[in-house]
Formats: C-alpha cells, structure tokens, sequence
C-alpha cells in the first residue's frame, strides 16, 4: 500500500543523540514506501516555510550517527505560539501534502505540537475561507497524526526512564570528574561541580551515584535545615579516614526547603568558612548537551525513531498524539498529553513543598537512584547500625567487566547498613580455597566507582575443583551467604554450588549472583554489567575508524570483536557505528552471504557514500575467519575498493564504569532468605535460594539458576533465545538491505501509570 509522507520536526533544544533519531526514521520511512520531509531550524522553519523545508533522501542522512547535536538545525519559535503562526505552519503542511509528524524535543515542543494538532481542522477551516486551500485539499488533510520522541539530557520527562541524550551527558559528567579526581587528589582540594538541571535533578544525582560524591543537592529534594553542618561534618569525617578529595555536585536548579537557591559558589563559601578547605568550582555548562553520542543514545534513539514511524503508519484519525518511551529495555507507546500532564505534575509538587511526592511523581528510576545514593554514601554510626550475627561473603568470577567495582562498593555498604560483616574474597573460587578472604569495611571500597577491572581479583576457575576446600572455608569463616559478581562462569559457579548442596550443607546458604560480562551471554538477564561500557569502546574505535577514511574514499574496514560465541556486541554495536553487516555465530551465514555483501558494498561505492564498515564476531565461524573475510573483500572488491582490517581485542574490557543500580535488591534478598531460613543457623536448600537477579523486558527480577538451566546453551556459552536478535534486521534495513521486519513485538498505545501517593 501507499504509504502517507511523513515530516520530521526538531525543536527547542539540540541535544546529543539526536541525529541518531533522524536518520531512523528518515531511513525507516523510505524503508516503509513513504517520502520523508524534514524540516530546518525546528517550528520555525515549519512557519517559514520555503527551503526550511525539504524531501530528505537516504545518503542525507549518513555519516551523522556520530555528530553532536543535530544536522538540520533547532530554534525557539515565537511565532509558532501564537495563532497566526500555526495557520502559516498549516498551510506550509498542506502545500506540501504533510499530515504526519513527528516531533523530537521536550515538554513545551511536544505540548506544542498537540495544541496544533487539535487546532488542526479549525485551521484547515481557516485556510479554505480565506481561499488558500481548496476544499478537496482540506477533506484530503483532515487529520494530523503525531508521533513524540523525547530528547532532553535533563531526563525530566514522566513515562520513559530515558530520554535521548541523557546518557549522552552523564558521559560528559563523569569525563570531567576522572578528570578532576587527579588533580582534587594531588593537592587534597574539594571540588563543587554544578551541572545542568534547573528542573530536574536527575544528571546531578546519577552522576553522583556514578562517581560516589560526597554530597549532592538537587531541586526535587532540598537538604532539611541544618544540611550546612551534616555535609561539612561527612567532609572532615572523610578526610579523616584518609580521603584526599572531595566531590560535591549540585544542579543548577538545587534550593533548601524554603526555596532559596543553593549555588555551586554557595557551597565553596561554605566549606571554606567552615573546614578551611582548598575548594574549587566546576561549572560544566553547555559542555554536557555536546560531543559525541553515547552508544546507548544512538541505540536507543535508533529504536525510538522506527518506533515512531511504524506508531505514525499505524495511527488512525481518532489515535491520540503519543510519544514513544523506554520501560525497562522495552519500547512503548504513551499518550503525549497524560505525560505531559504528571511532568508538570512534578513541577507543582515542588513548588507546593511536596518533596517526597515529587520524587515518587519521576519515576521508579529516579526513585530507585535516589535511595540507592543515600544507602551508598551516608554512613551510619554504628550505634544506628541494626544488629546481625550474619557473615556475607563477595566475590568477582570470570574475566573481568567494567562495573564489578562499583557493584562490590554497593553490595558491601548495602550489607553494612543493614548490619552485615562483608567480607571480600580475593581471586574467585580459586582464592575462596586458599583462604584469600577478609572482612570488608566501608571505607575499604571508598573510590571504587570509577575503577575498571576488579580490585578484588576474578579468576575463571569454577568451584568444583576445590570444592572440598571451599567448604571448609565456608565453614571457618562462617559464611551465611554468597554473593556472586561474574559471567557465565559466575552462572555455572551457582549451578556446581547448587549441585553439591546435598554433599555440603556449608552451601546451603541463600546464593545470588549478579551477572557482569562484556559478551552479555548469561540467561535471565537482558543485559549484563559492563557491557555498555564495552559497546562504547567499541563504538568509539569505530568512529575513528570511519574518520581516518573521510580523506580515503572508497575504503571497507573489517572489525573483529569480542564475545565468544554471543553476537551481542557485534549487533548492537553495528547498530550504534552505522556498519554495513555484522557477521556472528547465532545468524549462519555462507559464502553466498558474504558475496551479497560484498555486492552490496560495491552499489554503495556508487552513491556519496564511499565508504563500509563490517564487524565480526570472534567465533562466528571455524572458516570464515577474520582474515578470510578480510582477503575476499579485498579481492571480490578489487578496482572497486580497498580494505583494511581490526582486531580490538581487550581494548573492551579496559574502560572506566559508569554504573549505578539496585544493590539494595541483592541484599534485600539474602536477608530474605536468612531470616526465613534462619533455626539456629542458617538452612538454605530450596530451588529459589539460589538466584540470578536480572532485568527482564520491564523489570528487574529474581530467577532461581536451576530453572535458568533449561535456557542455556552450555557448548556454546550463550542463552537459547536472546532479545537483541530482534534487532539484527533493524540494523539491517539501517543499512540499506532489503528484508523483513518483524512489528509483533513493536509498542502498542498504552496509559501512564500513575502511583497512589499516601497524603
């Protein structure tokens, strides 16, 4: 069927990510048999009219997933807001035979586009009276459907727990803190970084959860009275347990209780007066809406946007404007209108003192990291501390993954605030049996955060070599329970440990395990730590990469990644670099495949686009290996391109972490299990005492290992069904290859859910 002709507006703000979404939806638009116009600087290019507006083609598009900011231009627009601005705007519409749009910005963008879509026929009406249009033109353009997608670093936007371009900015964050560590290090200075949020809290708050701050303030929870003496007390106490430095973040926006501001040089004065500490202030400004993408912004604006064309080929004259969200690793389709309202709805709570009411009102992530924050970084006295007889033992199995730090700083100050005795163990199940353990204190894993690999030492080794050894130690120690941080050894580490309960009743103990690879290969888990930060390094090879060739025409680069037998890092990051194919052990392919690419590759080189990118999992094929592949482009292609190849190897494990999550739920877990299990001493022998805990489409859940048994490819180290092959032919059609997508598992339209909130 003939598809409608979509438009494509940006507007207010240009954030990063952006140009991620516009070449997904371009290139899906004309994927489905539609023309796609988008429009130059935003609705005020709408108004104009004239060359603001144009037909967009395929090779536009390219070599723009790696630009900041975005190509087509974003402005504030008066005009659009007053009446006679959005009749200019129908009629530049009309003329063009435009009744779709779709619209990437913020709450006032999206608010904007509604009013104009129910100004629509009203409008219409207008034009014809005053003889602009015809009245076969206004019954051919009676509905204007709208489809959002939101793009603001601030994530200050109810029903998505992302926004394009939040993570994006957290990046930039954390780039300026590592930065400054040294240096606040060196000279043992405080530093006071404020960051954007007038609003919103949201990058202040994860990017001290991110990089462990001492302190944070933000607008949806001002500090109660006497903050200035409870934060100035934590610095000295810090200082004198050894720390060199200390980190303050503060939002732009950030107010005590009686809405006063509280500023970045506020809180210099402060310390100053107060401790007489060297401090300084960062104010990182318009640094964070710049640079280059995240790959997890262009994967999911990438998504977004083929979310919002099928939502727009979808909609029907009575479909209600939507915006396409994320809910856990899932796209949805919300009404624009009811997220709009619980947005303002927070903004109201705040102004009305509401506190509790406005974090609640943001979401269950923000909730989440705020609580996770205030568990991580605010000691209690140990006369606070609830009393336990209990011993939890953590340890790193596996190769190493950026973010196991970070979740041993958690998982032992979680323990320690409920009451726990941690207690760390050196080099895996390799160092459990030679007694490489020692209680863990709080202060122990103080600037863990930032750190890649694991402090703790991970080994490979699985514990049914030493199995005998290890109970003993267990035993010694007198371990209550085990929680474990890994990969697939990790997964099959529980599985022996299960296995042997029957043999050992030191290991009938409650057991969790926290999965953290690279190749994101375990069962019950959609995704894994340290894999996003392997995807950006991936990603960022890539983009030099494509750069070196921009003087080089008519170059194919063949990148060999990490895995294992688990494509994941080559699909998703042949998503998030632009790449042609992607070869990997889950999609077989032949030497007729390899062919057609190479086919593919030649037509492209005929078009503006002389360049390729093809990636390669490191065990896609016995035969069809990274030099093979690489000597038959190179001879296939000959006269029509060159090749160059690249092995990244472990170049993907050796990243700083950008972590933050729900560590609260492990321990919550073990003391479930410990206090249910508890007559006398511990007893856990029960299928469900020994978990996974992963996040699942939507949710972060709890999976006993046994049954997770069943899901798993043992040979090949990787679970039986994985939710990123649904992706393999969105990347594809990104490419420009002709196959089918599958839309079963596309959003469907559904309504915000709003928390009953206690008065």
């Amino acid at each position: 069927r003939r598809h409608p002709k979509l438009f494509l507006s940006l507007s207010v703000f240009c954030h990063v990510g952006m140009n991620a979404a516009v070449r997904a939806v371009v290139r899906m638009g004309i994927y489905v048999g539609a023309k796609v116009y988008f429009i130059h600087e935003g609705y005020q290019g709408m108004v104009d009219g004239g060359d603001n507006i144009k037909e967009a083609s395929w090779e536009s598009v390219s070599s723009m997933l790696q630009v900041g900011g975005t190509v087509i231009g974003s402005a504030r627009c008066k005009d659009f807001r007053t009446h006679e601005g959005r009749l200019r705007a129908a009629l530049n519409l009309v003329q063009r035979g435009i009744t779709n749009l779709c619209v990437i910005g913020g709450d006032g963008s999206l608010t904007g586009a509604n009013l104009f879509r129910e100004e629509w026929s009203g409008l219409l009406d207008e034009l014809v009276q005053s003889g602009q249009i015809s009245e076969e033109a206004a019954q051919t353009h009676s509905a204007l459907h709208i489809v959002g997608m939101v793009g603001s670093i601030d994530n200050d936007f109810c029903g998505t727990d992302m926004t394009i371009g939040t993570d994006s900015a957290l990046h930039r964050i954390i780039e300026v803190v590592d930065a400054i560590m040294t240096t606040a290090q060196s000279h043992q200075r405080t530093f006071v970084l404020e960051v954007m949020g007038r609003h919103c809290g949201y990058l202040a708050l994860v990017s001290a959860l991110a990089c462990g701050a001492d302190w944070v303030l933000i607008p949806e929870m001002p500090p109660k009275d006497g903050w200035e003496e409870q934060m100035c007390h934590k610095l000295s106490e810090s200082r004198l347990r050894g720390s060199r430095l200390n980190i303050i973040i503060v939002a732009e926006g950030a107010t005590d209780r009686h809405g006063n501001p509280i500023s970045s040089n506020t809180v210099k004065d402060l310390v100053v007066r107060c401790l007489g500490f060297d401090t300084r202030v960062t104010i990182l400004g318009h640094v964070q809406r710049g640079g280059t993408p995240s790959a997890f912004d262009r994967i999911l604006a990438s998504r977004m946007g083929v979310e919002a064309v099928l939502a727009l080929l979808e909609a029907s004259p009575g479909t209600p404007a939507c915006v396409v969200s994320l809910c856990g690793n899932q796209a949805v389709r919300l009404p624009l209108m009811e997220c709009v309202q619980m947005t303002q709805e927070v903004q109201k709570a705040m102004d009305e003192k509401r506190f509790e009411e406005a974090v609640k009102l943001r979401g269950r992530s923000f909730e989440n990291n705020l609580n996770t924050y205030k568990l991580l970084s605010h000691r209690k006295i140990d006369a606070e501390l609830p009393r336990s007889s209990f011993n939890v033992a953590v340890l790193n199995v596996g190769a190493p993954a950026a973010g196991m730090n970070a979740a041993v700083r958690s998982a032992v100050r979680v323990g320690i605030t409920e009451g726990h005795t941690l207690f760390a163990v050196n080099d895996g199940f390799e160092g459990f049996s030679k007694g490489q353990i020692k209680e863990i204190k709080w202060g122990d894993v103080g600037g863990w955060t930032g750190q890649g690999g694991s402090l703790l030492g991970t080994k490979r080794t699985l514990p049914a070599k030493h199995i005998d050894k290890i109970a003993e130690q267990m035993r010694i120690h007198n371990i209550n329970a085990l929680l474990v941080i890994g990969g697939f050894e990790a997964f099959e580490s529980l599985l022996q440990l299960v296995d042997a309960c029957s043999r050992y009743e030191e290991f009938c103990v409650p057991m969790c395990m926290l999965p953290a690879t690279i190749s994101n290969n375990v069962s019950g888990t959609d995704l894994s730590i340290g894999a996003d930060t392997s995807l950006n390094a991936i990603v960022e090879t890539c983009d030099r990469i494509k750069q070196s060739a921009s003087g080089t025409k008519r170059r194919v680069f063949i990148i060999e990644t990490m895995g294992g037998y688990c494509g994941y890092l080559a699909t998703v990051g042949g998503l998030a670099a632009g790449a042609d194919a992607a070869y990997i052990y889950e999609e077989p392919f032949d030497i007729r495949d390899l062919q057609s690419n190479v086919e593919h590759l030649t037509e492209k080189m005929k078009t503006s686009i002389q360049r390729g990118l093809v990636l390669r999992n490191e065990n896609c094929s016995e035969n069809y290996t990274t030099d093979f592949i690489y000597q038959l482009y190179s001879e296939e292609g000959k006269g029509v391109f060159d090749c160059r190849k690249n092995v990244l190897g472990h170049m993907q494990q050796c990243y700083y972490a950008y972590i933050f999550g729900h560590f609260a739920l492990l321990v919550d877990f073990v003391q479930y299990h410990i206090f249910v299990c508890f007559v006398g001493r511990v007893f856990a022998n029960t299928e469900d005492s020994a978990c996974l805990l992963g996040m699942r489409r939507r949710a972060l859940v709890f999976q006993p290992v046994i049954q997770l048994k069943d899901e798993t490819d043992f040979v090949h180290r990787i679970p039986k069904e994985q939710w990123w092959l649904r992706l393999r032919p969105l990347m594809k059609i990104l490419a420009k290859y002709k196959t089918s997508y599958d839309v079963s598992d596309s959003g469907q339209l559904e309504h915000i859910v709003r928390l009953r909130l206690s008065v």
